[in-house]
């Protein structure tokens, strides 16, 4: 068994292909996202201020595609092996996928061509899809009773899902019927609910169990977890109400409460990662740093946008850095430290000892990736601020190359285990 996991963690394994098909329709989504970024070009980024086309639709496909679709993913393999409990039938976990993954698609593709049915199909199935998960994690979470940092952050979660998708759906409706008297304001809470909450709380609570696990260290304790949420949930219900109701003095206050469940969150990991067993940092870390650094930039970013700053430039970077920044950044993290360490879990054959996960991966790929994601924020960041296309355009092509190196990557993870399980059993 691998370091950092339960005695037990083998019997909880689900098959590989389920799990797979969830970070397979990720990656790709990834890809599109950025291709059709480029396909809309530079000057209609710079003039985007909301409604159809593809830049909205490129928007979801990370968003939902690649985001929310690597947390089902995740969700349903860890959260069995973290909490010691099983989370729910496989025809569920399968249903849930066949119907968020085409949701997505038809989604984005009646975001991208304006077309009403197409929208209205596909966010019912995503929201179906999204439905299933969150009475899968529910049911789960009644079962789990010690551990109540994570289910207080997943609850959050759970809980931002929900509103997520009834604004979600609200904004759909509007785009063919005008019936929501601030189209922006909803939009707003949509987004913070989204990024925040629903993907930002299930990040926090999940950092608290793989970052110990990936770098062996010990436990985080369950009270700084609980304490951690409590500074989150403020954060979050602050700032879906200043933006519903347009109060930025209340926007400002929750990204001050945001500041301060970062540092609580980020002291809290700190602990664990200093009396670290494994010394040496793995590259996947250096994203995960990035990322929380991209975090801190888009709450300062929100800040100055609830105090009044004009909406052209800082809302565009403070959606820029809130999806791409933080959490693209951390997901795409977590993706390509958790892709070979599930894999090496499976490799193990006739009693032999699993592959190491650094193995399985492509090290180049991870590194073109990681330099790739890093100049796109510089180079986009700056065009937005400016108001320039071409570093616009430049960073866009830097993003989508590192979406093909990131995929050429999760290629390599299953190739190499089919390589490694035929040489042990050649040899057995």
């Amino acid at each position: 068994m691998l370091p950092g996991l339960p005695a037990d963690a083998s019997d909880r394994l689900l098959p590989p292909s389920l799990p797979g098909r969830f970070f397979a329709a990720a990656v790709l989504f990834h890809i599109g996202g950025w291709a059709l970024l480029a396909w809309a070009g530079a000057g209609t980024i710079l003039g985007f201020s909301g409604g159809l086309g593809p830049v909205v639709a490129a928007l979801h496909l990370v968003t939902l595609g690649t985001l929310a679709m690597t947390a089902l993913g995740a969700a349903i393999q860890m959260l069995p092996i973290a909490t010691c409990r099983p989370l729910g039938p496989l025809w569920a976990c399968r249903l849930m996928f066949w119907l968020y993954a085409p949701g997505v698609a038809v989604l984005s593709a009646g975001l991208a061509l304006a077309e009403p049915m197409w929208r209205s199909v596909g966010a019912g199935l995503t929201v179906a899809g999204l439905a299933l998960f969150g009475l899968l994690v529910l049911l789960h979470l009644r079962r789990v009773d010690d551990m109540p940092g994570l289910v207080r952050h997943l609850g959050l979660s759970l809980a931002s899902l929900l509103g997520l998708g009834l604004l979600g759906l609200a904004l759909v409706a509007d785009f063919s019927t005008g019936w929501l008297g601030d189209h922006a304001a909803i939009a707003a809470a949509h987004a913070i609910l989204g990024g925040y909450g629903f993907m930002g709380s299930l990040a926090f609570g999940f950092s608290y169990v793989l970052i110990p696990m990936f770098v062996l260290g010990p436990s985080v304790p369950d009270a700084a977890r609980r304490h951690g949420a409590v500074w989150v949930g403020l954060a979050l219900t602050a700032g879906g109400a200043g933006a519903i109701f347009g109060l930025g003095w209340l926007a400002a206050v929750a990204a001050g409460l945001g500041m301060v469940a970062v540092v609580v969150h980020l002291r809290a990991l700190a602990a664990s990662v200093r009396r670290r067993m494994r010394r040496r940092f793995e590259p996947f870390f250096r994203l995960v740093a990035l990322s929380w650094a991209m975090l801190v930039v888009s709450l300062l970013a929100g800040l100055v946008l609830a105090l009044g700053a004009p909406a052209d430039p800082w809302a565009a970077l403070w959606g820029f850095m809130l999806v791409f920044g933080w959490l693209l950044g951390f997901v795409l993290a977590i993706l390509q430290r958790i892709m070979p360490f599930l894999a090496a879990m499976h490799s193990s054959v006739g009693g032999r000892p699993p592959a190491l996960p650094s193995r399985l991966a492509p090290s180049w790929a991870a590194d073109l990736h990681f330099a790739c994601h890093l100049i796109a924020l510089v180079l986009i960041a700056t065009g937005l601020v400016g108001g320039w296309s071409w570093p616009l355009g430049l960073g866009i092509g830097a993003g989508l190359v590192g979406a093909l190196a990131f995929a050429f990557y999760a290629v390599c993870v299953p190739w190499r285990l089919s390589l490694h399980r035929a040489a042990h059993a050649a040899s057995a």
